[in-house]
């Protein structure tokens, strides 16, 4: 058996990333992205040059849970396909791509982080852990024996 591959990019966000929904309401993360090239010297230096600028679209779950991770600066790696697509612009066919990522994290090379690897809640249990949180600190008798704690 073969293994399944897709198209990947690694780059940067380079525009504050924007949350919308399609028409048909489904989630849509959309940002500029920048991908940074290279080129390798005769002498096996590097040269950094110019880095090419793309559209980057996500949806769904998965473009909800970008939005609340990612802003502008983020180092990514994403695998999806390119979609090419045109549209008119002054009476012209203007041809153009947006990378469409079925998935996306933060690059490990570049990034710092923590990893959360507790089971994630639906949104209802969220819902639910959010509400018994605010009324438990909320709660006079709960504050006044957090403070009798608090002094012994």
């Amino acid at each position: 058996m073969s293994i399944d591959t897709q198209q990947s990019i690694s780059g940067f966000i380079a525009t504050q990333p924007r949350l919308t929904t399609t028409e048909n309401g489904v989630a849509r993360f959309h940002a500029r992205v920048g991908i940074e090239h290279s080129r390798q010297e005769p002498d096996g230096s590097f040269t950094q040059l110019d880095p090419s600028f793309h559209d980057l679209a996500i949806f769904r779950k998965t473009a909800e849970e970008a939005a609340a991770r990612f802003q502008k600066g983020d180092k990514f790696v994403a695998t999806g396909r390119v979609h090419e697509y045109s549209y008119d612009k002054d009476g012209q066919t203007v041809p153009a791509e947006e990378f469409i990522a079925s998935r996306i994290g933060h690059d490990l090379a570049r990034t710092r982080y923590d990893v959360d690897r507790s089971p994630r809640r639906s949104s209802t249990e969220r819902q639910a852990a959010v509400q018994e949180e605010a009324s438990f600190e909320s709660s006079p008798r709960q504050q006044s024996s957090v403070a009798s704690r608090a002094s012994i």
